[in-house]
């Protein structure tokens, strides 16, 4: 069971998103028509597991499934759609076996790349809320130590609340 370990908002986590998107994009060639920093180590200030989320838009999933191999090279394990349907998720762990990157990748004009985006833009616009999040998140760390399903689940209800909030926001988002 992996353990769930929050740390505090590192601002080098936007530099390392950088880096790993500049190596991903080169791997996924011209498939690829953007990579966004998603996730909690997007939102300046809260906590975060130290993970760096990547939302990749493609233009063809079977081009990208073409490309998987690159990735590979990268250090990036393939894990096809991994539970929902029209993604395909990337995973890599450093030496030592702790996770440090993910990538979600969907086709242009999928929904979930609108809802990933809205929710990370809406908490940082709403700073507050933000600070909810966090909350929640170190109280379920402090309860599911050893249980990322139970920390996981604990969030569900708020990230369903906040995703139903941000897809009435009146900020425009494109693909």
């Amino acid at each position: 069971m992996q353990r769930v370990h929050l740390t505090p908002h590192h601002p080098g986590w936007a530099a390392e998103f950088s880096r790993e998107s500049a190596a991903v994009t080169e791997a996924m060639g011209e498939s690829v028509l953007a990579i966004h920093h998603i996730g909690s180590t997007a939102i300046p200030g809260i906590p975060a597991k130290p993970i760096i989320d990547m939302l990749a838009v493609v233009t063809d999933l079977s081009a990208l499934d073409e490309r998987a191999p690159r990735l590979q090279a990268l250090g990036y394990e393939v894990m096809g759609e991994f539970g929902i349907p029209g993604r395909r998720y990337f995973r890599k762990d450093d030496r030592t076996g702790q996770r440090t990157h993910q990538i979600h990748a969907f086709q242009a004009g999928s929904p979930q790349v609108a809802r990933h985006l809205a929710f990370r833009d809406y908490l940082i616009a709403h700073p507050d809320l933000a600070r909810e999040y966090a909350a929640l998140k170190q109280k379920l760390a402090a309860l599911y130590p050893d249980d990322i399903g139970g920390y996981s689940d604990g969030k569900d209800d708020f990230i369903r609340e906040l995703d139903a909030r941000a897809a009435r926001w009146p900020v425009p988002r494109g693909n």
